[in-house]
Formats: C-alpha cells, structure tokens, sequence
C-alpha cells in the first residue's frame, strides 16, 4: 500500500496576549490517507488470489502520534469474492531505524470460520535514495480458520528511488513456512516468492510493473485453491490522497 498524508489539525484562535504568556501545546496532527488501485492479478506471497484476473482494491488509514489504523480491500476468486482487511498498530523510530508492529486481521466476508489474525514487527531504514525493509509475520495456531495449524512469513524489501526521476525501483523476497497451508505444498511445507520491479509517480497517481514468482511447481493451487503459482508480470494503476 502507498501512503499519501493529509494533516489535519485544530487551530488556536490567538488575542493580543504577548508570545511568553502562551503556554498551551499545539494539538497532535492526525495523518488520514487512501487510495484504490486497479492490478491485473492480486498477488499474495506470490501467489494469485484472483485467478490470474484483474481486480480493483482500495484501502482507508488514519494516523496519530505513531499509532495506525486502516483498512484495505480487494476482490478475490474465492470466499464469495471478497477480502477485507482490517490492521492497526504503531510505528515509532528508535536510534534512525524504523520499527513497526501490529496485526492484520483477515476477513472473508459471508465465508464461515474464515478470519485469520496475524501479528507482525518490520524493521526499515534508510540509505541515500534506497530504503530496506526487514519483516516477519505470524498467524498462530488456534484460529477457527487454521485449527491446528500455523505460520511463519518473512521478508524483505528494497526500494530504490532514481534519482531526478519519479522512478522507483523495487525488489522483494519472501520466505514461508507453515504447517500445512499458506506456501509450501510439498512435503516440507515451505516456500521463497519474490519480485522485481519498477513504479513512476505523477501526482496522485502511480503506475506500477513487476515480475512475480514463487519456487512453487507450476500450476500449484494458493489459498484455498485460488489458482496462481506461475510467475507473471503484474500492471497497476493507483491513486492516492
């Protein structure tokens, strides 16, 4: 998601007093962003969640004092066609390393037992224009959605700004391991996804391409059996506020 922050905050109405008696604290701004995109496959870890067809997706956040909280949306080729996607957590800067944690909740809405909960913690930085980013995620066994069962993701992310240029150049690599479900369809239940591409912004807008693939066999089936592990281009075009 590619965030774009209005800051909205209250104004004092200021008499004649004199500078040195004023003493209150200006109010803490609230960042609201959004934006919808139009992507010709979703891809999650590398894998179709839309049959290998175009979708449309939009998403909401608000932000105050390094708290957050949004949503984000997509159609899907399974679970009656719909994912919703509700997160929130906070985001802070310790030492000029950025640390972020929180959870996402995964909704399917009108699909029975079908939530999963996954608390993440990403670590980013930056480099001239390169900025690097480490994560993890874990979706805890107990969930009416996994039984049993759970899940590890790990990742990183590289995206590199062209400089003079509203070019940014982006890599990505994955790594899952799981129980049963979620990646990794062969015996050790594991897979690597990964990507490589390239985004130019004008505005409010951004058009996006990338090569996307997993070490998954081709034609492996993704989250509940939505079709998708070969590797393909991806074309998108959002707009942000």
């Amino acid at each position: 998601m590619r965030t774009s922050h209005i800051l909205i905050s209250a104004a004092m109405l200021l008499g004649a007093t004199p500078a040195f008696a004023q003493d209150t604290a200006p109010p803490s701004p609230i960042a609201v962003s959004g934006g919808a995109d139009v992507v010709s496959d979703y891809r999650f870890r590398g894998f179709s969640q839309t049959n290998e067809e175009a979708t449309v997706q939009g998403w909401f956040q608000v932000d105050a004092e390094g708290f957050y909280l949004g949503t984000w949306g997509s159609g899907i080729g399974f679970a009656n066609g719909t994912e919703l996607d509700i997160y929130g957590g906070y985001s802070t800067s310790v030492g000029g390393v950025g640390v972020d944690v929180g959870a996402t909740a995964y909704l399917y809405p009108g699909a029975s037992d079908s939530t999963i909960l996954e608390p993440y913690f990403k670590l980013s930085g930056d480099l001239g224009p390169a900025s690097l980013t480490a994560g993890i995620a874990w979706a805890p066994s107990g969930q009416d959605a996994l039984g049993d069962d759970s899940a590890v993701y790990l990742s990183a992310d590289l995206d590199v700004g062209v400089p003079t240029t509203p070019v940014t150049v982006s890599g990505h690599v994955g790594y899952a391991k799981s129980d049963s479900f979620l990646g990794g369809f062969e015996s050790d239940h594991e897979v690597f996804d990964y990507s490589i591409g390239a985004s130019v912004s004008y505005g409010a807008l951004t058009l996006g391409v990338a090569y996307v693939d997993t070490d998954e066999p081709t034609g492996a089936p993704s989250f509940a059996n939505a079709v998708g592990s070969d590797a393909t281009v991806v074309f998108s075009l959002g707009a942000a506020f």
